[in-house]
């Protein structure tokens, strides 16, 4: 047990601390917002306010007032994120989503009709790539019958029929609260059979009948061993929440499954035919425990996925000719710009970055594409601006530009010799895109008054504006240095 706490713990931090990897949770709320909300409303809030699940899918959701409510009500005060996609009231109860607005885009909400409740199909965009997730959730027929294994069989092929539809490698999730009872259930079986493309991998691999105590620690059904209120009682025995996933998510790929991260929120194996919060709960905590047996009669199923990142990597190196000594420079600060090669060059992204005393730099780009080529476009406080001679392209994320080996690495040559390093050309004070008397004066006139600090005057770095500052840009003015664009 301490070592699934452990790797819970482990989960958690990887979620923490890398961007890209973001959970869903599967929960059935238990007839939201009809059965006692009131009174329940407190345990939901605590529940989320311990985690907050960045995609959370509920069934048995009873009305849009009911969406309303628990977004307004329980989620919206932990996390201002929150947003509820499009919900379809259909038969009986239902299904709804919520998710984080600065992670994800809702796209659609489309309903599979079945004999009893709607399967639905929720569509989102991850927000940093516009890479597409489904989702799609069930609630299956209850109650373990030959009759209701048939039903449950049947509301799967409608589900079948949609996802063997999806092209190669899409990107989907199949998860709800399943009623299944066992690993050779007709249901289980269709939704695992690979004759066609449609199918779902379940990250589990638990053989026979679920309800017994070799598996107590992926129960979800039931938090309760009375009854009281709504909800079936009887102690957690059985496997009936699940989140299935395609072979694109459970692959290496795009949007893949981080492995022994599937777990029963609360759920610490020890529980076996009894409530979930019958001290000691070793998974949550008493607080936890006893709102997720107060809340419903189901446990929540939380996996965690890896997300694709945008970033591409441009390694930089120049020097700048005022505070380059022909050996090392003083650093400073640059504005690197991508720009699209064909007029009118519009900038795709634009970073400031500090350059270091060797001239090497690296910047992270977000919105630029492999294999596309770019402009490159340096700007300095008082340097000219200046572009790549070459568009620049990133390939397999990864870019780079010297523009210290040759004078026709910038456009139109305009780079200026120190040493046996080329430079970007110092002396542009006002950045109107000449080296003019306009410049000169500013800096012969900051020299008079003896003006110091981080000043555009200020040409070769050491604070003060002075006599050498006026000569980098008195030189530059005869020889008539100005921008080269395309």
């Amino acid at each position: 047990m301490i070592k699934k706490i452990f790797l819970a713990i482990s989960v958690f931090s990887l979620i923490v601390f890398a961007q890209n990897q973001h959970t869903i949770m599967t929960y059935n709320l238990l007839n939201y917002p009809i059965t006692d909300t009131t009174s329940r409303n407190p345990y939901f809030r605590t529940i989320f306010a311990n985690f907050q699940p960045d995609i959370l899918v509920v069934q048995e959701m009873i009305s849009q007032q009911g969406v309303n409510a628990f977004l307004s009500k329980i989620l919206l005060p932990n996390n201002p994120y929150y947003q509820a996609g499009t919900f379809i009231d259909g038969f009986d109860t239902d299904n709804a989503i919520f998710f984080k607005s600065n992670l994800f885009t809702f796209i659609s909400n489309t309903p599979i009709r079945t004999a009893l409740r709607d399967i639905n199909e929720f569509k989102l965009v991850y927000n940093l790539t516009g890479d597409t997730l489904i989702i799609y959730s069930v609630h299956l027929k209850a109650s373990d019958s030959l009759q209701n294994e048939l039903l449950r069989a049947a509301e799967v092929d409608s589900l079948r029929q949609r996802t063997n539809l999806l092209p190669p490698n899409t990107n989907f999730i199949v998860l709800g609260d399943f009623n299944i009872y066992r690993s050779g259930e007709l249901a289980y079986q269709k939704l695992l059979d690979q004759s066609s493309g449609g199918y779902v991998l379940d990250p589990l691999t638990l053989t026979g009948t679920w309800n017994n105590p070799a598996y107590a620690i992926h129960h979800t059904q039931s938090t309760r061993t009375r009854q009281f209120g709504d909800g079936t009682p009887g102690g957690l025995d059985d496997r009936f929440d699940m989140i299935l996933m395609s072979q694109a998510i459970m692959d290496s790929g795009r949007i893949t499954f981080i492995p022994g991260s599937y777990y029963a929120y609360g759920n610490d194996g020890n529980h076996y035919n009894d409530s979930i919060n019958r001290p000691a709960n070793t998974a949550v905590g008493q607080l936890i425990a006893d709102a997720l047996h107060y809340a419903s009669d189901h446990l929540p199923v939380i996996a965690a996925f890896s997300f694709p990142t945008n970033l591409k990597t441009l390694s930089l190196k120049l020097f700048i000719e005022g505070r380059f000594n022909g050996s090392g420079m003083l650093p400073d600060s640059v504005i690197v710009e991508l720009r699209n090669i064909y007029a009118p060059f519009s900038i795709t992204e634009q970073k400031k970055v500090f350059v270091g005393s060797n001239g090497n730099t690296q910047i992270q780009f977000n919105q630029v594409e492999n294999n596309t080529p770019y402009y490159l476009v340096i700007k300095h406080r008082n340097s000219l601006e200046t572009w790549s001679a070459n568009p620049v392209s990133f390939t397999n994320d990864l870019a780079s530009y010297d523009f210290t080996t040759s004078v026709s690495k910038a456009f139109g040559n305009n780079l200026k010799l120190v040493g046996s390093n080329w430079c970007l050309i110092t002396g542009d004070v006002n950045q109107d895109g000449n080296i003019e008397i306009s410049d000169l004066v500013d800096v012969f006139t900051n020299n008079v008054l003896n003006i110091g600090g981080y000043v555009n005057t200020d040409l070769n770095g050491d604070s003060i504006t002075d006599i050498n500052d006026v000569n980098i840009v008195y030189q530059n003015n005869i020889s008539g240095y100005s921008v080269k664009r395309p």
